[in-house]
């Protein structure tokens, strides 16, 4: 299972080299992916937990990389993305157990807009 995500990886790694975008990809495949999953259940929903693991080995990741010291992201912004890590990984438990279509949307909706935030690039001044 850890063999897709790192495949997942570097197949957007080969569109990008760019750290922040890759992310912004990962995410957004995984959120993708949970939106397929939820708008066709039924046959879809033996994907549930190989869907739901690789989005919480991102969040994992992630939530790791930002509790680093050597991270640059100001320590509001780390504190925040270290929480909804937290929130990720305790909600997809949730779904695991007691999985529903519906479960999804937050999960689905937290990928897109970090992923979209990700992708707003400041202006020049």
């Amino acid at each position: 299972m850890q063999h897709q995500a790192a495949q997942a990886y570097q197949q957007v790694a080969k569109q990008t080299s760019d750290p922040i975008e890759l992310e912004a990809g990962l995410l957004s495949r995984a959120a993708s992916d949970m939106s397929r999953i939820k708008d066709n259940w039924e046959e879809a929903k033996s994907d549930l937990d190989r869907v739901l693991t690789h989005n919480r080995r991102l969040w994992t990741v992630f939530a790791e990389s930002v509790t680093k010291d050597e991270n640059p992201l100001p320590r509001e912004i780390r504190q925040n993305i270290a929480n909804l890590g937290i929130f990720v990984l305790t909600h997809t438990l949730k779904i695991q157990s007691e999985p529903a279509p519906d479960m999804l949307d937050v999960l689905i909706s937290i990928n897109r807009e970090i992923a979209a935030g990700l992708r707003v690039r400041p202006q020049a001044a």
